[in-house]
């Protein structure tokens, strides 16, 4: 079990590649409709508080862990686990996380590849000249197209996989040193596009000034679970980034910066969209459709709709890649690490997930109604097993090692921080982040 050769060429690449795994599908589509179906600025203010008490101590033990085994999240455990007189056993949560990250991937692609659809409809200006219902009853024909799903799915794994074949330093660090930055300035400019809009100072007052009423438990369980996924805590992506540190980087203040980035997506990516809703009068309770149907419809009514609406997923289309080559690195480094050429194993992946992810590609039209459990079609499940469950106890695991079993004197020393931190750190995780992600496993089961 030799350690990983490959390093982050600096910090900054090392903040960029995390945060680039962190900013996706959970802060541009998820998160508006989250917070449109659970009372606005209530959950927007517990999101954040939850970002800080859970996801913030579960982030640093999975990178700690990473960046003391300098090796792949399995072998990384093994070892660690050896060291402390531990079960070589704990290598499995390592095998749990690749799982888990292979279930994302297989719906993430399928849902990436709506945007690649709606990025060739929105610039084409066909948004403008239908009315709400054509764009809805559009949707809804696309989604009831096999080949056109199936067709978006496979270019966008094509996209994800190449970049993956080429390593950490010559495929991962480029890109996401040239798209990252690309987000956050297309976020920033339509912002000030919003900020020109009717609904700008209701989507900040809907946002941003709270409503005690809207409280109750559920949207307190939904605020922990997204704080938690949108982290992309729980899988081992960021233990396998963990090991690709670079030396010397307090892991503290890389893992807040991440952090703070994060936010600042969702509430950027917030205050454009709700300020679009709001100035054409339309419900921000539209659910998981407000990417693809809302927002197109509120869109075409506005002058110069096409350019933004096709600018909008432009920034959704590098979130996702961004993501979902973060996610495909673990899987790619774990086969590679194996003996298998970095080429060979980004294909097997690739190949791997497009298959598994056929099923929620076609939950829309051929197997539209096969429900296997519950009343849930294939894409119902992939989308909440590895994220409701499965990224939970994957994160709850990760924790305990942390605190529980790693030894405490190679975790000071993989923190590149004072043992303070580490004291008050450990107390947080065992007795706060341990406690709540346990509510949300026992929430989203039960």
């Amino acid at each position: 079990m030799s350690e990983v050769v490959e390093r982050w060429g600096s910090r900054r690449a090392f903040i960029i590649a995390v945060t680039g795994a962190a900013v996706g599908l959970g802060n541009i589509w998820r998160f508006p409709w989250m917070v449109g179906e659970n009372g606005g600025s209530v959950f927007l203010l517990l999101y954040v508080a939850f970002v800080l008490l859970l996801g913030l101590p579960v982030m640093v033990a999975e990178i700690l862990i990473g960046r003391a085994g300098r090796r792949t999240p399995m072998q990384a455990l093994a070892f660690l686990a050896q060291e402390a007189g531990g079960s070589r056993h704990w290598r499995l949560l390592g095998l749990l996380g690749g799982i888990t990250l292979f279930l994302i991937l297989s719906f993430y692609a399928v849902v990436s590849g709506w945007s690649l659809e709606y990025l060739v409809d929105a610039f084409s200006g066909d948004f403008a000249s239908r009315s709400p219902q054509e764009i809805g009853a559009a949707f809804d024909a696309f989604l009831a197209s096999p080949g056109r799903v199936i067709i978006n799915q496979t270019l966008f794994m094509v996209l994800t996989m190449s970049v993956v074949a080429f390593g950490v330093g010559s495929g991962l660090e480029r890109l996401n040193n040239l798209l990252m930055p690309l987000l956050y300035l297309l976020l920033v400019v339509l912002v000030g596009y919003a900020a020109t809009t009717t609904g700008f100072g209701t989507a900040l007052r809907w946002l941003f000034w709270p409503d005690p009423q809207a409280i109750t438990f559920m949207v307190v369980l939904n605020a922990m679970g997204h704080a938690f996924f949108t982290l992309a805590v729980g899988a081992g992506a960021l233990m396998a980034y963990g090991a690709y540190m670079p030396e010397g980087q307090s892991v503290p203040r890389a893992v807040v910066t991440v952090a703070l980035l994060d936010i600042l997506v969702a509430l950027l990516a917030g205050i454009a969209i709700f300020s679009i809703v709001f100035s054409q009068g339309m419900d921000p309770a539209s659910g998981p459709g407000l990417m693809f149907v809302t927002l197109p419809v509120a869109f075409s009514q506005l002058p110069g709709g096409a350019l933004w609406l096709g600018s909008f997923f432009i920034l959704l289309l590098i979130a996702t890649w961004t993501s979902s080559i973060n996610l495909a690195e673990p899987m790619v480094a774990m086969l590679h690490s194996a003996g298998l050429r970095r080429v060979t194993s980004a294909l097997l992946i690739g190949s791997g997930v497009w298959l598994v992810g056929l099923p929620s590609a076609l939950s829309f039209s051929w197997l539209s109604d096969v429900q296997p459990i519950g009343g849930m079609t294939f894409f119902d499940l992939a989308t909440t097993i590895p994220t409701d469950i499965l990224l939970p106890v994957g994160g709850l695991l990760i924790a305990f090692f942390a605190v529980w079993v790693m030894d405490a004197p190679r975790a000071v020393q993989a923190l590149s921080s004072n043992e303070r931190f580490f004291v008050i750190w450990r107390q947080v995780t065992r007795w706060i982040a341990i406690p709540l992600l346990t509510l949300v496993l026992v929430g989203a089961m039960f």
